[in-house]
């Protein structure tokens, strides 16, 4: 595999006029601002629509794509909404404002899409997405309807005809909320249609985008709801056991997620379909594939429902190394990056190399000691080496944090490390760190947007087991200069990762 560099931005970080980035202008101009820089690769946090805590991690649906991302000036362009019309979201807020962000646009796609429907200019092109999509395009447009009829409660809550799925009652929801499937139909139409043409854009310019999916559903969820069976609910539909983590470097009582567990058993009867599903349709969205949570396919934290925190989980045994050839016979030319980190154990090392799936190495986890598997003198090249991820400070904050005997250490490793490279040990953390990834012998190296531009505590993207300020992070309008390119642009070049 060759060398290759890239840097982690989520959609909604992206600049925009309107609130929240999404698939218009800005996004093609940071895609020139990786090609300007020497940049092969461009990774994204999920695309699936958010709930709970505006989440990307705890979606109503694996396969459906966030609305808030639609680029409304596209819509102007084709008639179906006017600039005054979507001028009511222009903002100078820095971040985003989900709760107004959603009800606004929602208002005005459903304006857009009476328009699209009266002119039906596109129906041949639209009723073959339909069809492509249905199974999973209905049932999801049929769960957010009764969703809104029962005020957003646990689908296992509902009347019994629709949490049990019976025939007649499904048949007469579907009557009835006709209009509305017609309206998700359109949202989800333009939403693969721009997310396309904006990485056609990508990969015609070099660039690959990374995906990241997942390992769980949110338990209310269109998935969890069409296919009970296969995930954790007893004949009652009730939850048994949710997922989460053990305490680890992030959060001393473990990380409660909450999302149900899979029923392996139950899915590998069923020969994982679901799941063959799942990973097709995401390479039709992405070039290269983040498996969040790898470990979970090794053996998994399983928490009984109710309670507290994670810290009475206990671990039980994932699908393994079977799972991974049934789905490599079935999809063809998988990339995939193994997002290894947490509480490993010997069953998940034996799985990677099984597997051979490139792991992710965290450099702050291995600055402040003199050794270990985080440290970049100890990488691999089949690996994907990053400052931090979505879940991390950002390097200028992270630094602030260390004490005088940490700072030590991290100085003393980064200069040891380049001290072959004739570099200069005098620049801000966030370059040294880079540079270090870039020399490091990761094939694949990642940096988040924000180490790039040297930014602090504010431009925090996730803060682990916490719910409020998250995912709200968007980068300015003048992020894009000269020097800056340059500057990325010859450490790509200097280490050989153009």
């Amino acid at each position: 595999m060759k060398r290759e560099c890239g840097v982690l931005l989520a959609i909604s970080s992206l600049p925009s006029a309107y609130g929240i980035g999404d698939f218009g202008k800005e996004a093609y101009r940071f895609v020139d601002f990786l090609e300007a820089s020497g940049q092969s690769l461009w990774q994204i946090l999920p695309l699936c629509p958010v709930e709970y805590g505006n989440s990307p991690y705890q979606s109503p649906s694996t396969f459906a794509g966030n609305f808030l991302y639609l680029d409304l000036e596209e819509l102007v362009h084709n008639k179906y909404l006017t600039q005054e019309d979507i001028d009511i979201l222009k903002s100078e807020v820095s971040s985003v404002d989900y709760e107004y962000i959603k009800s606004q646009k929602e208002s005005l796609l459903k304006k857009a899409s009476q328009a699209f429907f009266c002119k039906n200019t596109k129906e041949n092109e639209f009723k073959k997405f339909q069809s492509e999509n249905q199974f999973w395009l209905e049932d999801y447009s049929l769960f957010l309807s009764l969703n809104k009829k029962f005020k957003g409660k646990m689908w296992n809550t509902w009347e019994k005809g629709y949490k049990f799925r019976e025939k007649k009652a499904i048949e007469e929801a579907k009557k009835e909320f006709e209009e509305d499937y017609k309206y998700e139909s359109f949202i989800q139409y333009y939403f693969y249609k721009q997310w396309k043409k904006l990485k056609d854009y990508a990969n015609s310019k070099g660039i690959k985008i990374i995906g990241d999916l997942p390992i769980y559903v949110a338990s209310n969820s269109a998935d969890t709801w069409q296919h009970p069976k296969l995930f954790c609910f007893d004949k009652h539909l009730k939850i048994k056991a949710v997922a989460g983590c053990p305490p680890d470097y992030f959060s001393k009582k473990g990380q409660l997620w909450g999302n149900v567990l899979y029923d392996w058993e139950a899915m590998k009867k069923d020969n994982y379909s679901w799941w063959e599903q799942r990973v097709k349709y995401s390479f039709l969205l992405y070039n290269v594939l983040r498996l969040d949570h790898f470990r979970g396919f090794a053996s998994y934290w399983a928490i009984r429902y109710g309670e507290k925190t994670a810290i009475n989980g206990r671990w039980k045994i994932g699908p393994r190394i079977q799972f991974f050839r049934n789905l490599e016979r079935k999809v063809k030319n998988i990339d995939i990056i193994a997002e290894d980190l947490g509480t490993l154990t010997a069953d998940v090392f034996k799985l990677l190399r099984q597997t051979n799936y490139p792991n992710m190495k965290v450099l702050q986890f291995g600055l402040t000691e003199w050794d270990n598997m985080y440290n970049p003198k100890n990488y691999t090249e089949n690996s994907v080496a990053y400052t931090g991820t979505h879940d991390n400070m950002s390097m200028v904050e992270w630094y602030s944090t260390l004490n005088k005997n940490e700072k030590f250490i991290c100085d003393e490793n980064l200069k040891n490390f380049l001290k072959d490279y004739n570099t200069n040990m005098w620049e801000p953390i966030q370059w040294r760190a880079i540079e270090a990834l870039y020399a490091s012998k990761s094939n694949r190296v990642i940096v988040p947007l924000q180490d790039i531009l040297g930014l602090g505590a504010d431009s925090r993207m996730n803060t682990p087991s916490t719910v409020g300020d998250n995912w709200a992070w968007r980068v300015y309008w003048e992020y894009r200069h000269g020097d800056l390119e340059n500057k990325l642009y010859n450490l790509a070049k200097r280490y050989q990762r153009i």
